[in-house]
């Protein structure tokens, strides 16, 4: 006879956790507390994301739709660094079709996504200036990329940016 025990798992992640909150970066959970806003009490992760110097408070029960993961493999950073030099970027799209695919993409909170849209965004800008709102999605989307490359590789920011300059990623 077999005996199964369930378990159910109160959160997804622990004080320290690694994690990446998409549109935002990477960041530390610093604490998980509970806290009555609205005379309603949730549970909140305690996210500290160094790159924009914030706290983020997330309601645990949100963090799964929220797109919350943990920080990738260290080896899969070669993988991402490789995007950049690989596919050619579609060219056949308008700007606002561009512009919300790369909005989705970095939305997604996936590593590779976001350096497809920093690897795109670049190649664009190389052959013609890009609109204000395309500078400042290629902005964000490289903070993020700093953000998670930085912690997964225990880098500062600055030697990370440099690292990206030896890959040609500027």
């Amino acid at each position: 006879m077999k005996l199964y025990l369930f378990m159910e798992v109160n959160h997804l992640f622990e004080v320290g956790d690694k994690i990446v909150y998409p549109m935002h970066g990477a960041g530390v959970i610093k604490g998980i507390e509970e806290k009555e806003i609205l005379g309603t009490k949730k549970t909140y992760y305690i996210i500290n994301i160094p790159i924009s110097n914030m706290n983020v408070m997330i309601p645990m029960e949100k963090a799964k739709e929220s797109g919350i993961r943990a920080v990738v493999d260290p080896s899969a950073l070669e993988s991402v660094l490789e995007t950049f030099h690989s596919e050619e970027s579609d060219e056949s799209m308008t700007w606002k079709q561009r512009y919300n695919e790369n909005l989705k993409k970095i939305s997604s909170g996936k590593i590779t996504e976001c350096a497809e849209v920093v690897r795109d965004l670049i190649r664009n800008n190389k052959k013609r200036t890009l609109n204000a709102s395309e500078k400042k999605m290629l902005d964000t989307a490289k903070k993020i990329l700093i953000s998670e490359f930085s912690l997964v590789k225990k880098m500062p920011e600055n030697q990370v940016i440099t690292l990206f300059r030896e890959q040609n990623i500027d």
